[in-house]
């Protein structure tokens, strides 16, 4: 890691502004000096930089946060859309592909998908991960191999991760697992926590600060209730990230009904597993207790309105569920598409179609979604945002292209206009992680590791 670095942002969202001319100075993977003019300069002036400095050109904002990812879904992209389904039809095609992949191939997808993570100005990224053991079941001989496989994945890309290490036990409320989903279960709640309580982060990733180890509960039909409380304690008990999947489908609340006499989320309050570090993902079909049960917890909300399209799952209540007290977060699930900024648009767009009404929510609510909220929810608070102390990360978007070229100097470029096509130069922990160069080798390496799979 460089242990010193200078930039001179053209201009940069800093302190819940845009400002021109932000000089930043970076030691140690953090950011040590924040400082702009807050009077106008002349041209000449503000042209030239210090010497030291490296000019970035556009408008720089704080790394994004992808707050949710398979990352073996991004093999699916283009397989599943050539036919008519459902969500569980999908997951047939998935449950495929997750019963080819080994510790290797796994390692491969996931270190070239973070890079077009990276390439897209996502920093840092929450992995749900659950393809634990080998295809019959039986544990690697390092238990924990296809998690490490991602943590190196991780490291090696330049991305940060939150391993959110997933219990998964049952096909379906009780029923045992069934084909690829023996890879998934531990057999109970204890077996789990035990395996995970042995994953051992390798000593300089530790030491950077760069992996978190949370847990999950799949959801309220894959683990029985009486062993969600357990994984709840635990990542209680190590104040880690604890998120799930929440009524992503109609016919998951209906089976949870008619097991439970209850909404998954009353369930899973009930089993003590919402609170501040939990994040209920999709969060999509919810009666209006359910969404002051998460309210009133201060829980996250993970909304991943590109695959929530592209599986027909449904427009969740984001807005209700931000009145009622839970906090916004943005993650991109399946990787049919990565793209934070459409993820943090298709938000309120989705709002408008629900109720033909616009301005739902702020460009400043969406962006802070995929920022400094979307880090907190992941366990890294000291990320988000271009602040002395905070890890140094920066994403320039280029302010001149087809999409962002006349839409004005504020935050709405990034919020309503910009794709992740239009990221120039990112840095993470205050080293350069991605140029437009790297372009070429990432659309090579993810076409190498998905043919790898016989797609």
């Amino acid at each position: 890691m460089n242990a010193t670095a200078s930039y001179l942002l053209e201009r940069a969202y800093v302190d819940g502004s845009v400002h021109d001319d932000v000089r930043v100075e970076v030691e140690h993977g953090r950011f040590s000096k924040v400082e702009w003019s807050r009077q106008a300069r002349p041209p000449e002036e503000a042209a030239r930089p210090p010497e030291e400095a490296e000019r970035l050109a556009g408008l720089t904002i704080p790394g994004l946060a992808n707050c949710h990812s398979h990352v073996f879904h991004r093999a699916l992209r283009g397989h599943t859309q050539r036919e008519r389904g459902s969500f569980w039809t999908w997951r047939d095609q998935m449950y495929e592909v997750a019963g080819r992949l080994d510790p290797d191939t796994y390692y491969a997808l996931a270190r070239t998908t973070y890079r077009e993570m990276l390439a897209s100005g996502i920093t840092t990224v929450g992995e749900f991960h659950y393809l634990h053991h080998q295809t019959d079941g039986t544990p690697y001989d390092e238990p924990n191999e296809m998690g490490l496989a991602l943590v190196r994945a991780a490291r090696d890309a330049g991305i940060r991760i939150a391993l959110l290490d997933t219990c998964y036990l049952s096909s379906g409320f009780g029923e045992k697992p069934q084909g690829v989903q023996v890879r998934y279960s531990d057999g109970d709640a204890l077996r789990w926590a035990t395996r995970v309580d042995e994953l051992a982060v390798p000593a300089a990733v530790a030491e950077a600060g760069d992996v978190v180890i949370g847990a999950a509960v799949h959801s309220v039909r894959a683990v029985p209730h009486d062993q969600i409380g357990r994984v709840a304690d635990w990542a209680r008990a190590r104040r880690a990230p604890l998120h799930m999947h929440v009524s992503e489908q109609v016919a998951e609340n209906e089976a949870c009904r008619d097991k439970h006499s209850m909404t998954p989320t009353r369930l899973l309050a009930d089993c003590g597993a919402l609170g501040p570090r939990t994040t209920a993902v999709h969060a999509t079909h919810l009666s209006p207790a359910d969404v002051r049960l998460l309210g009133e917890a201060g829980s996250y909300a993970c909304f991943c309105p590109t695959t929530e399209r592209d599986l027909g799952d449904g427009i969740g209540p984001s807005r209700a569920l931000h009145d009622a007290g839970a906090t916004l977060t943005l993650g991109s699930d399946s990787h049919a598409v990565i793209d934070l900024f459409e993820e943090m648009r298709a938000v309120e767009l989705d709002e408008r179609l629900a109720t033909q009404r616009r301005g739902h929510w702020s460009s400043g609510e969406l962006f802070d979604a995929a920022t400094a909220d979307g880090h907190a929810s992941l366990g890294f608070p000291d990320a988000g945002s271009i602040a002395v102390g905070q890890r140094a990360d920066l994403v320039t978007v280029a302010t001149d292209t087809p999409r962002t070229a006349g839409t004005g100097r504020g935050l709405e470029t990034v919020v309503y206009a910009a794709t992740g096509a239009d990221v120039r130069h990112v840095v993470a922990g205050g080293e350069v992680v991605y140029t437009p160069d790297d372009l070429p080798r990432i659309g090579a390496e993810l076409d190498a590791a998905i043919r790898a799979l016989g797609l």
